[in-house]
């Protein structure tokens, strides 16, 4: 499968204007800007400490940047807390796997679901009439969209500590999906798995772009991934953008290649 085509006329569902952000003496984003459109897949790449998950971080809300600004859909979310960026359709995963591994992986994705729960405190504290029904409905919803979606049928009742990595990383995305994103930000997802687990989650990717239209924010260190699926690329290097555009482009980029690809154009090929 290949990535959906560009379409430049469409209005960005993510912008991130003129972002600063530092701690202490330490800068890690220096006046990043970057467009995510509806339906594709933009990835961040950067060498270690270039201030890629600091910016995934304030995205989601978990820092709050010194300058800048943060647009979903055209509303100016900079001062929402994380919560409420997750309501509007704001979702991700986390770089080291973040699950609650003594709880099974059915309960650890319907987690995700229930930002959208909407029974009042009484009923949803006795599970009682709305409360009930509605979890119960959530449990379906998930079992049918989810689950077999990324083919992990098979484990839903086992607890996540006793799943090899790969999986985990595949329950952590499932917990994501549950949450229905209009934006999914996705922080290493293939970091540390095989080439067989790396292909399987290229093309689960590719079919939440393709079939499901949702817009994928990537952060990743696998080059062939990225060039592979990605639609848009945006370079970072000691928190500013160095570069940016398809992945040909920015491939041939010279100071894309000299802080990142090593000095040699990746190969063209390497996730199915």
């Amino acid at each position: 499968m290949s990535p959906l085509p560009m379409t430049p006329s469409t209005e960005p569902l993510l912008q991130v204007e003129d972002l600063h952000l530092g701690f202490g003496g330490i800068k890690a984003l220096q006046g990043v800007s970057l467009r995510a459109r509806p339906g594709e897949i933009t990835a961040i790449i950067g060498p270690n400490g270039a201030g890629k998950t600091s910016l995934f971080n304030a995205i989601s809300g978990f820092y709050r940047p010194q300058q800048g600004r943060i647009r979903f859909d055209g509303q100016d979310i900079t001062g929402h807390r994380p919560a409420r960026r997750a309501a509007m359709g704001l979702a991700r995963t986390f770089q080291n796997v973040a699950l609650f591994r003594g709880m099974s992986v059915l309960d650890n994705i319907k987690l995700g679901g229930h930002t959208r729960l909407r029974a009042n405190p009484l009923n949803a504290l006795w599970y009682l009439g709305a409360a009930q029904r509605e979890e119960m409905a959530l449990r379906r919803e998930i079992e049918r969209e989810v689950i077999d979606f990324l083919e992990i049928d098979h484990v839903r009742h086992q607890s996540v500590a006793s799943l090899p990595y790969g999986l985990q990383k595949r329950v952590e995305l499932a917990r994501a999906l549950a949450m229905q994103p209009r934006v999914l930000m996705l922080d290493e997802p293939v970091a540390g798995m095989n080439r067989e687990e790396t292909e399987d989650m290229a093309r689960f990717i590719l079919d939440i772009q393709e079939e499901r239209g949702i817009t994928v924010l990537l952060i990743e260190h696998d080059m062939g991934l990225v060039m592979d699926i990605s639609n848009h690329v945006v370079v970072l290097n000691f928190g500013q953008v160095i570069g940016q555009g398809t992945p040909t482009e920015v491939r041939h980029q010279p100071e894309v290649v000299r802080a990142y690809l090593g000095g040699a154009a990746p190969p063209a090929k390497v996730a199915a």
